[in-house]
C-alpha cells in the first residue's frame, strides 16, 4: 500500500543516513509518498536496528525513524556497491547521507561525483557541527549538540543545573529543517532544472530551535539563565501547585493576565492590571505569583484547566505521556496512525507529521523493513 495522493508521489529518494536524525526526514517524506531506498551496511545495516524495545528483527526505535522505507545493503566500500548506487542515483531526485564530512568524497559518492550522473539530483548531507568549521570532523548525538550549543544550559532549575531536555528534540529538529531543504530544492529545481547540495548541521539547527533566546542573548550580550518552568517577567506564566498535581497557565499577554484573576474571581486585581504598564507587571511578579498560587492550590488541576480555558487564558494540567495518548484531543486528529506491527511489544500507533492535508496527507503506508528485505528487487532490475 502506498500514498497514491501525497505530494512526493513520485520523488525517489536514496538515503546512506543511520540514527534518528539521519532518517526521519526520508522517513517523513515517505509517509508523503516518496520512494525510499535506505541503503545499509551488509550484516550489522544501520545500528538503531537494535535500540530501544526489540523483539524479533525491528526495534521499535528503528520501526518509528524508517517506516515506509525499502532496505537494501551494499558494501560501500567495494566497487560493486559504489556502481550499485550509482546506478540508484542516475534515476534518483534526492541522496541523503549522514557519514562525517568528507568521509562520502573518500568513497566515491561525494556531492561532485554524483552531480556527474544526475546533474539534477539533490544531495543532502546532514552531520552534528555542519561541513565548515574546526569541529567539522567532530562526532554528535542530540545530547551533546544541546550541551554545545546551549540549550542545556538554558533548560532545568538552579537547583538542578543544566538538564538535557529529555526527548531528543535536536534529532527530530534537524531531520525536519533536513525535510523542509529537501522539499524547497525540488521546488527550486522545477524552477531551474538544477540539483544542489544542502548542508544540514544539527548545532544550526539547535540554533534555530531557540531563536528567540539567541537573538536576545545577541542583542543583550547577556546570556539567559535557567527560569525553569517560570517566567521571568509573568506571574501568571509557569507551573503552579493545585490540590491535586501541577498546573501550567500561560498568562503572556496583559489581556490574558486580566482574564486570570477574572477566572480566578478576583475581579479588583483584573482591574489593577488593566491600568498597568508592562513594567509594572514585571515589578509585581511575585506579589501577583502569590495571591495565584494561594486560589489555584484550593482546587484540583482538572478544575483549573477546564476554567481557565473557558475564560480564554491558555492552561493545562501537567499530563504524563501516556495520559496524553489517551486524550480526546489526540484520539480526534491523525497524527497517531497505525504501525502496521504485529509484534506485541512494539508500538502499534506512530506519530506521522504535525500537518494535514484537505487531500494527500501524510500517511503510515508500510512497516519498517527487515535488512536487505528490497536486495533482490533491486538487483533483479539492475540485471
Amino acid at each position: 500500500m502506498e500514498n497514491k495522493t501525497g505530494p512526493l508521489q513520485g520523488v525517489k529518494v536514496v538515503a546512506c543516513s543511520t540514527a534518528q536524525a539521519g532518517t526521519v526526514p526520508y522517513m517523513l517524506m515517505a509517509d508523503l509518498g516518496a520512494d525510499v531506498i535506505k541503503v545499509e551496511m551488509p550484516g550489522t545495516g544501520d545500528p538503531s536496528r537494535t535500540a530501544g524495545e526489540l523483539k524479533g528483527h525491528i526495534s521499535s526505535f528503528f520501526e518509528t525513524n524508517n517506516r515506509g522505507v525499502k532496505s537494501i545493503t551494499l558494501n560501500l566500500k567495494t566497487d560493486e556497491g559504489r556502481a550499485i548506487l550509482h546506478r540508484l542515483i542516475k534515476d534518483a531526485d534526492v541522496f541523503g547521507q549522514n557519514f562525517r564530512p568528507g568521509a562520502a568524497e573518500k568513497n566515491g559518492f561525494g556531492y561532485e561525483e554524483l552531480k556527474k550522473i544526475n546533474p539534477g539530483l539533490i544531495y543532502c548531507s546532514m552531520t552534528g557541527f555542519g561541513k565548515t568549521g574546526p569541529k567539522s570532523q567532530h562526532p554528535a548525538y542530540d545530547s551533546v549538540i544541546q550541551a554545545f550549543s546551549g540549550l542545556m544550559e538554558l533548560n532545568g532549575l538552579k537547583s538542578t543545573g543544566p538538564l538535557r531536555v529529555g526527548p531528543a528534540v535536536v534529532d527530530y529538529g534537524t531531520g525536519i529543517h533536513a525535510a523542509f531543504a529537501i522539499s524547497s530544492a525540488l521546488y527550486r529545481r522545477q524552477i531551474t532544472g538544477k540539483g544542489i547540495e544542502i548542508d544540514v548541521s544539527m548545532l544550526d539547527a539547535a540554533l534555530m530551535l531557540m531563536t528567540s533566546t539567541v537573538s536576545e542573548t545577541i542583542a543583550t550580550g547577556i546570556s539567559k539563565p535557567n527560569y525553569g518552568n517560570d517566567h521571568p517577567d509573568y506571574a501568571g506564566y509557569g507551573t503552579f501547585k493545585t490540590s491535586d498535581r501541577d498546573l501550567v497557565i500561560g498568562a503572556f499577554t496583559k489581556k490574558q493576565t486580566q482574564n486570570l484573576f477574572k477566572a480566578l474571581k478576583l475581579e479588583n486585581i483584573s482591574h489593577e492590571v488593566a491600568l498597568m504598564s508592562k513594567k509594572q507587571l514585571k515589578k509585581n511578579k511575585k506579589k501577583f505569583k502569590k495571591i495565584i498560587s494561594k486560589v489555584v492550590i484550593c482546587k484540583t488541576a482538572d478544575y483549573w484547566e477546564e476554567v481557565l480555558n473557558k475564560h480564554h487564558v491558555p492552561a493545562s494540567k501537567i499530563r504524563t505521556l501516556s495520559e496524553a495518548l489517551d486524550s480526546e484531543q489526540i484520539k480526534s486528529r491523525a497524527v497517531l496512525q497505525n504501525s502496521f506491527l504485529k509484534n506485541n511489544l512494539n508500538a502499534k500507533r506512530l506519530p506521522t507529521a504535525a500537518f494535514s492535508y484537505s487531500d494527500g496527507s501524510p500517511k503510515i503506508t508500510k512497516p519498517a523493513q527487515k535488512i536487505g528485505k528490497s536486495d533482490k528487487d533491486i538487483r533483479k532490475i539492475f540485471s
